[in-house]
């Protein structure tokens, strides 16, 4: 049987979009459409015509274009983006439509008048690096267009295309040739050894002034408050509002300013209602790790500032943690250093299993011998090695002192670190020294005061020394301030022992069965799911939870009903002993 013949070509790939689409169609979708339809109509398909391209199919805000020569698919590309800026000179800036375009010159399939291939996918991973009113070509677009036509090319490197196997050296294109930023190349500066960000002027959006020190406010507020976190490195204001007023490119900014993360946001103002919009964006890759969008009515607006500056430190310490972990993950373990070692540590740590346990331990212990000075590898080795007493045959006296000794070295490294103090909380409060624990707790949240460990830490203490109801109060807090808490298997245990303390028994029953959905292997909540089933005379579920604490954790089991651990009140044990008695236990 013949095989179909597919037909391949040579050609340049033109791929546009309008920059901020769901952002402008989301405040004007009737406007937004019609202003698009007119550009399309009076400009971009005559100058594609113009220049011999082919419109291949259109998506809403997109266009997919074919040119037999990148010289022409430039052209185009190039008077389209200087017509659109003078188009755009009398239109407010939050309601311009502004293209970006990726060129790419490669192999094609042509099925049906439809064109695939890395030619195309290439050209469309090039437009999403493009700015707002730019180009971004790859090195044989520009290699063929060299001395054809009067444009500069900036050298961006080959940043991570998703779904591109191969590198793509990529080019950003200027229409002028001020500065050939191929021969002359600013290096970029080196990462600092700890996440860095850098948070960028908010920009006033309303056709009021007199939003301009808000939204200045705003961003000086954030820059003040993350920088209380000594796990953050955070470019000063003086270095990040030089890009006040000017159209930024976050690649860039990272490369300038030597920082992960860049947080950029805009505010608007309508009546006596005001919006504050934030993104947190990854600068090599340009991946939005964190946005969020803020209405509120502009009474105080100094109230109002504090509101929001808060609302945004909260977000994105955890979603920075969060990428951190990820961006760690992705790295092959030859190649870690020191902090990817320790994010590679918490990572395996959150999934609460003996095997993830042990691997988490030795990622820790990996980061100490790479940076014997760095204070969190050793607070996160004491974390897992306390987790791991819930799953290893390891003597917990042995535990206990270990633990304790790895905070205290946290702290002596560096007393003013909040999440040091929150770690020799743990230490103190596990030894049976609540008070003491709850005094590095409240050190923790003296220096940080939106530190998630450490409210989880002050509640652990408050739960443990017979006071459960103001426990779960600094719990609640605690989610409220990190909601994706890498170490939510212990704060969901801690709460179901905190409602079973305050004998809530049918809370207790829906947090531990929350905590088992997500941590099947962790073996405390059926603990406390099956005393408090067996407190409601549940008790044929009761056994089979029981059942499964004893299976799943012998060792924590021995360790926390047979004995009494340290942590633990007499009247507390007895209390948990009733319920598991109730269930069925008979030791």
């Amino acid at each position: 049987m013949p095989t179909e013949r597919v037909e391949r070509r040579l050609a340049a790939v033109l791929a546009a979009d309008v920059a901020g689409y769901s952002r402008l169609i989301g405040a004007d979708e009737e406007g937004t459409l019609a202003r698009l339809k007119a550009h399309r109509r009076e400009l971009i398909d005559p100058k594609i015509s113009e220049h011999k391209g082919r419109i291949v199919k259109t998506t809403g805000d997109g266009v997919l274009v074919e040119f037999a020569s990148v010289v022409d698919a430039l052209r185009c590309a190039g008077e389209v983006q200087a017509a659109m800026t003078e188009r755009n000179a009398a239109v407010p800036a939050d309601i311009r439509i502004e293209f970006r375009v990726g060129i790419h010159q490669g192999d094609i399939v042509v099925e049906d008048g439809d064109i695939f291939g890395d030619g195309v996918n290439i050209a469309a991973r090039l437009e999403g690096l493009a700015e707002p009113g730019g180009i971004c070509v790859s090195a044989r677009v520009r290699e063929d267009a060299a001395g054809k036509l009067d444009l500069a090319f900036e050298d961006i490197g080959e940043p991570e295309l998703k779904n591109i196997a191969r590198p793509v050296h990529v080019f950003r294109v200027r229409p002028d040739r001020v500065v050939d930023a191929i021969n002359t190349p600013t290096p970029p500066l080196a990462l600092p050894d700890k996440p860095s960000v850098a948070v960028l002027p908010f920009t006033n959006m309303s056709n009021d002034p007199e939003q301009e020190f808000f939204a200045d406010g705003i961003a000086e507020d954030i820059i003040t408050a993350l920088s209380r976190y000594r796990s953050l490195f955070v470019i000063a204001r003086n270095s990040s509002f030089t890009y006040k007023g000017r159209a930024v490119d976050v690649k860039q900014v990272g490369r300038e300013l030597g920082v992960r993360y860049v947080l950029e946001g805009g505010l608007r103002k309508a009546g006596n209602r005001i919006r504050v919009t934030a993104q947190l964006v990854e600068a090599e890759t340009g991946k939005h790790v964190w946005a969020e969008r803020y209405d509120r009515d502009l009474a105080d607006i100094f109230a109002l500032q504090d509101e929001i500056t808060e609302a945004v430190t909260i977000a994105i310490a955890p979603a920075i943690a969060d990428a951190e972990q990820q961006r760690a993950m992705r790295k092959p373990p030859g190649s870690l250093d020191a902090w990817a070692a320790y994010q590679r540590g918490l990572w395996h740590m959150s999934k609460a299993t003996t095997e993830d346990n042990a691997r988490a331990q030795s990622f820790f212990q990996r980061a100490i011998e790479l940076d014997s000075t760095f204070s969190g590898a050793y607070g996160g080795l004491a974390m897992a090695q306390a987790q791991g007493a819930e799953f290893q045959t390891r003597s917990l006296a042995e535990t206990l002192g270990s633990v304790e000794a790895l905070a205290r070295r946290a702290v002596a490294l560096d007393g003013t670190d909040a999440e040091g103090h929150s770690l020799l909380s743990h230490a103190l409060r596990r030894r049976g020294d609540c008070e003491g624990a709850l005094a590095e707790a409240d050190r923790a949240l003296a220096t940080t005061p939106n530190l998630s460990s450490a409210h989880h830490m002050q509640a652990a203490a408050l739960i443990f020394s017979g006071r459960p109801r103001e426990g779960l109060a600094a719990l609640e807090r605690s989610v409220r301030l990190n909601p994706r808490d890498s170490q939510s298997a212990a704060r969901l245990n801690h709460m179901a022992v905190a409602f079973y303390f305050s004998r809530d028994y049918v809370a207790t029953i829906e947090v531990a069965r929350r905590a088992i959905r997500s941590y099947p292997d962790f073996p405390l909540p059926y603990r406390w799911l099956a005393a408090a089933l067996g407190k409601l005379g549940r008790i044929e579920e009761a056994q089979k939870a029981l059942e499964k604490a004893i299976a799943i954790g012998p060792v924590s089991f021995e360790m926390t009903v047979r004995q009494r651990v340290p942590w633990m009140r007499p009247e507390d044990h007895a209390h948990m002993l009733e319920g598991l008695r109730k269930a069925g236990w008979t030791g």
